[in-house]
């Protein structure tokens, strides 16, 4: 099981950018595909984006696709999530989530938790 760790969250301005970071608490982190989930009030939990380790690929939801990008850094243990051009559609709280599954894109085959980081977007 590994633990994860997100910080970087907080409230901002449309048009504005910033980074959210995930730590993991294993150095197995390669083992796992990490992948950024968020979720709005009221709205389900839905995938923004996901990096695999074995090939360096990427892959994101229609909605954050050229604002949004997600890096990693094996020796840090961490994951990191670039948003620029921030909207206030982007306002939620954003999960750090890790799956065994390359192809996990879904809430239900995510195996690992972080505890959230809340993003606000003003207009």
């Amino acid at each position: 099981q590994m633990h994860l760790v997100e910080s970087g969250g907080g409230l901002v301005q449309a048009g504005d950018s910033l980074t959210l970071s995930c730590a993991a608490s294993t150095r197995a982190v390669t083992n796992y595909h990490i992948s950024w989930f968020r979720q709005a009030p009221g709205k389900e939990r839905e995938f923004v984006a996901r990096l695999r380790w074995e090939n360096g690929a990427t892959y994101y939801a229609d909605s954050v696709k050229g604002r949004f990008t997600i890096s990693g850094n094996n020796d840090k243990n961490t994951v990191w999530l670039q948003m620029t051009n921030l909207e206030p559609d982007d306002t939620a709280a954003y999960y750090c989530a890790a799956s065994t599954q390359y192809w996990c894109a879904t809430p239900e085959c995510v195996d690992d938790w972080g505890q959230g980081t809340q993003v606000t977007v003003s207009s």
